[in-house]
C-alpha cells in the first residue's frame, strides 16, 4: 500500500467559484454509494475535487485543442444526427444493417457529449475542477458507452456475415425482434461492465495529488492517484479489458466467414456487392480498436499525461469520422441523405 498524505477529510470553506463548480458537477446517480453516513469517508469524499490537467497540460497547446474540439463536436453531432434522420426517412434504409448503424450513431453522440462539453466549459471558465461525484459519473458513462459501441460494432459484423454467408436465410435470422434484442443486449453488457469499476473506484482513498492526467476522468489516471491498495481494482480493470475485447474476437470470426464465402464463390456479383459494404465497417473498427489498444492494452505504470493525446482520437475524432466513412462509401446512404435534404428544402 502506498503511504502518502491523503486529502484532509475536514470540511473546508469554498469560494464562490469552487462552490459553483462542485455543485454543478455532482451527480445524483452515485449518491446511494457515496452517502453512507455523516461521518464516513465515502460521504466526505463526495465533497472532494479533481483537477483535469487537459490534453497536454501546456496552455498554448490547450488553446489549440479547445479550438479543435470546438470544431469537432458540432460536426460529430450534426453528422451522426443526419445519419439517424436519413435512415428514419428513407424506407430503403430501414433494414438491419442501417438499424444498427443508426444505433451506433446515437451512441457516438452520447459518447462525445460525456466529455467534450465539460472540457470546453472548463476552458472558457478558466477552471479545471471537477467534483468527485462528477468525475465518477463521467468515468461510468465513458466505460458504458465505449463498451456499448464495441458490441454494436460486433453486431454489425455478425449482420454482414449472415448477409453474405447465408443470404437466403438472412430475413429469417435477422428478424426485427432479434435485431432489437442484439442492441438491447449491447447496452446491458456495456452498463454491466461499467458499474463495478465505478463502485470500486468510489471506495478508494485519494492522496493530496488531485491532478488527473487527462482532460476527462478515466479509470487509469484515477487509479494512479489513489493511496489505497489498488491491486484488486487493477485486476478488475484488466478483466474489463478482456470483456471489452470479446466483440473484437466476434468481429474477426465474422469476417473469417465472410472471406471464406467470397473465396468459394468469387464470381457471384451479389456476394461481392454485399462484401463491399464491409469496407466502411472495417475502417471504423480499425480506427476504434487501434486507439483502444493504444490506451488500455499496456501496464498501468506506463501511463502519463502524454498518453491523453491518444484519447483525442478515441473519444473525439473517431465518432466524428464514422458518419463520413459510412456515407461517402455507401450509395444507399448518399441517396437517403439526398432524400432527407430534399424533404427539408421542400418543407
Amino acid at each position: 500500500m502506498l503511504h502518502r498524505d491523503c486529502w484532509s477529510l475536514e470540511p473546508k470553506l469554498m469560494d464562490k467559484e469552487d462552490h459553483y463548480s462542485n455543485s454543478t458537477n455532482i451527480s445524483g446517480f452515485l449518491s446511494p454509494f457515496l452517502n453512507k453516513g455523516p461521518m464516513t469517508e465515502d460521504n466526505q469524499s463526495s465533497t472532494l475535487e479533481f483537477i483535469l490537467l487537459g490534453v497536454t497540460g501546456q496552455q498554448d497547446q490547450e488553446d489549440f485543442f479547445f479550438i479543435l474540439f470546438l470544431f469537432i463536436y458540432p460536426i460529430t453531432l450534426i453528422g451522426n444526427l443526419l445519419i439517424i434522420l436519413a435512415i428514419h426517412s428513407d424506407i430503403r434504409l430501414q433494414n438491419p444493417m442501417y438499424y444498427f448503424l443508426a444505433n451506433l450513431s446515437f451512441v457516438d453522440i452520447l459518447f462525445s457529449s460525456v466529455t467534450i462539453p465539460k472540457m470546453l466549459a472548463n476552458h472558457l471558465l478558466h477552471s479545471k475542477v471537477i467534483s468527485f461525484g462528477g468525475c465518477l459519473t463521467q468515468m461510468y458513462f465513458m466505460i458504458a458507452l465505449g463498451n456499448t459501441d464495441s458490441y454494436i460494432l460486433a453486431v454489425m459484423a455478425y449482420d454482414r456475415a449472415v448477409a453474405i454467408s447465408r443470404p437466403l436465410h438472412y430475413t429469417t435470422i435477422m428478424r426485427p425482434r432479434t435485431c432489437a434484442l442484439l442492441v438491447v443486449g449491447s447496452w446491458v453488457v456495456g452498463n454491466a461492465n461499467a458499474l463495478p469499476h465505478t463502485l470500486l473506484t468510489a471506495s478508494l482513498s485519494f492522496c493530496d495529488n488531485k491532478e488527473v492526467a487527462n482532460f476527462y476522468c478515466d479509470i487509469t489516471p484515477l487509479l494512479k492517484l489513489s493511496c489505497s491498495d489498488i491491486h484488486f481494482n487493477v485486476s478488475m480493470m484488466y478483466l474489463g479489458v478482456g470483456v471489452f475485447s470479446m466483440p473484437l474476437l466476434c468481429i474477426i470470426i465474422s469476417y473469417v466467414h465472410v472471406i471464406s464465402t467470397i473465396l468459394r464463390v468469387p464470381s457471384t456479383k451479389g456476394v461481392l456487392k454485399a462484401f463491399s459494404t464491409c469496407g466502411s465497417h472495417l475502417t471504423v473498427v480499425s480506427l476504434y480498436y487501434g486507439t483502444v489498444m493504444g490506451m488500455y492494452f499496456r501496464p498501468l505504470t506506463s501511463y502519463s499525461l502524454k498518453d491523453a493525446v491518444i484519447t483525442v482520437m478515441y473519444m473525439a475524432v473517431t465518432p466524428m469520422l464514422n458518419p463520413f466513412i459510412y456515407s461517402l462509401r455507401n450509395r444507399d446512404m448518399k441517396a437517403g441523405l439526398g432524400i432527407l435534404f430534399s424533404k427539408r428544402i421542400s418543407s
